[in-house]
């Protein structure tokens, strides 16, 4: 009977801890840039914050130069943070192996290094934005890259814009600008 007791108050002790891990805000957290750098997130308070997954390895610039152009023209209340990942090697319903190495894009705005975004391998700052209990709006699962989370001036989620929603779409520009 000890010995259950002991295992389950350890276990209940663990729970609670790792989820003490996780930020309360996201201004806490700060993400080691693509370049070496590290992207304090304290630093845009104010600022509407738009966190994209993007794919490290990818035949197409899809998305990239269009959240670059909504980055340009937004760029004074909105700062756009691409975190690489390869949690999705293949595009849906390919048979092609993903490409070997690692793309680099002429974006202007802040590029992560690589996070993981699914459940097997999440970093904290997704589970801060994908779970109800951290980001207080709503439980989601990171569909596929290119997932958009947006977050206001007072570091609240206040939207996600699943990959076939374009950065340049109505709803997406008409949180940014409110």
């Amino acid at each position: 009977m000890k010995l259950r007791f002991l295992v389950l108050f350890n276990f209940l002790f663990l729970c609670a801890q790792a989820k003490d891990d996780i930020a309360k805000s996201i201004y806490d957290y700060k993400l080691k840039a693509q370049n070496g750098s590290t992207i304090d997130l304290s630093q845009y308070r104010g600022k509407k914050i738009m966190i994209v997954n993007t794919p490290v390895n990818d035949e197409t610039a899809r998305q990239y130069f269009e959240l670059d152009a909504v980055y340009q023209k937004y760029k004074d209340k909105l700062v756009i943070i691409a975190v690489l990942a390869d949690d999705f090697q293949i595009a849906p319903g390919s048979k092609k192996n993903p490409p070997p190495i690692d793309r680099t894009y002429a974006v202007s705005y802040p590029l992560a290094a690589k996070l993981g975004v699914r459940v097997n391998d999440m970093s904290d700052l997704y589970k801060w934005l994908t779970d109800k209990n951290y980001n207080s709006l709503k439980d989601n699962d990171v569909q596929w890259d290119f997932q958009k989370y947006l977050i206001n001036e007072k570091g609240q989620l206040i939207d996600v814009f699943l990959s076939k929603v374009k950065p340049s779409s109505p709803e997406v520009i008409a949180e940014i600008e409110k």
